[in-house]
């Protein structure tokens, strides 16, 4: 009996690539409504897997070894799970992911190249400060985070990765090409959705879509009503989140997995949620934002010029 030919591997068109915390999760949620496309709902983060700084949690130790994740394009077994992570879009005109680490990877591009050359990327921007901010209390809010931001600043280097766009944006185009990546500005979202979303699309090579029928807004983000207690309830949650996120692959299982993944989600449903009643952050200190917005425009030198806009009359107190 003849055995029906296998399905040929699909991958990405188009990789939303960062940076986090700049609207990237709206864009995804709208483009997973147009008919022409096709993305999972998790993010991926194939491509800087095996990176210590941006996935701490994906390795991990068993004794005296370091198991990790291999990303690299020739290593079959897991090209084979990032095709799995697109089987079910054969039919999409157009398939994508979302991983908002690549940005900021020193090694994301040249294994993007090497197994999607043809790619699209797209990298939204915001400004840089609020976009830290936002990072912070996403960590706390994720039990991820233990300290104040201050101290955050300090403690958790992708803070400051994150906000730091233009050699990273430089990275990408000398591999890819002005082409093959598109840089947005969450900004222009907020001001004007329906002309952002038709711009994007049109990059990508889908149909346009209107968005008086699709929905824009995601989810209703609370903060903790008493942010020192929720830091001190982070101090247990951080190991229960660390032991969920190791598995991120799918390379463990076993009783030991199920007794996390149950774990995991008791906690976040029952318990990390007791402090989170307030609907916006406390206001950041005005000599930490002063500090961030100098540190962020040397940092961010050259964004200007990269981007031929003037970003200094987008976000206030930015001189790069």
């Amino acid at each position: 009996m003849t055995q029906p030919a296998a399905a040929p591997q699909r991958f990405p068109d188009f990789i939303i690539g960062g940076a986090p915390k700049c609207g990237t999760t709206s864009i995804h949620f709208i483009l997973k409504q147009n008919p022409d496309i096709g993305i999972p709902d998790e993010e991926i983060h194939f491509f800087d897997a095996d990176d210590p700084v941006s996935h701490p949690d994906f390795l991990f130790t068993d004794g005296p070894k370091l198991n990790w994740f291999d990303p690299r394009p020739h290593h079959d077994p897991s090209v084979s799970w990032y095709n799995s992570r697109f089987s079910h879009f054969a039919a999409a005109k157009r398939i994508g992911e979302d991983s908002t680490t690549y940005l900021f990877s020193d090694v994301a591009p040249a294994r993007i190249k090497a197994m999607l050359p043809e790619v699209r990327l797209i990298f939204m921007l915001r400004d840089p400060v609020k976009r830290a901010y936002s990072q912070y209390w996403h960590m706390i809010r994720s039990s991820r985070a233990t300290c104040s931001f201050e101290q955050a600043i300090i403690q958790h280097p992708s803070i400051m990765l994150g906000s730091t766009y233009t050699p990273n944006l430089e990275r990408y185009l000398k591999v890819f090409g002005e082409e093959q990546v598109k840089v947005a500005v969450f900004e222009d979202f907020l001001a004007d959705q329906q002309a952002f979303m038709d711009d994007m699309t049109d990059f990508i090579g889908a149909d346009r879509m209107s968005l008086d029928s699709a929905e824009t807004w995601f989810n209703r983000t609370y903060y903790p009503s008493n942010p020192q207690w929720q830091q001190w309830q982070n101090k247990v949650g951080q190991w229960i989140v660390r032991g969920r996120y190791r598995n991120h692959m799918g390379q463990r299982s076993g009783w030991q997995e199920r007794f996390h993944n149950k774990l995991h989600y008791r906690w976040f449903r029952y318990v990390n949620p007791i402090l989170l009643t307030a609907e916006k952050p406390p206001k950041m200190r005005g000599d930490t934002r002063t500090y961030l917005e100098q540190h962020f425009s040397a940092r961010n030198q050259g964004l200007s010029a990269l981007l031929d806009r003037d970003m200094s009359q987008v976000w206030q107190g930015f001189t790069g």
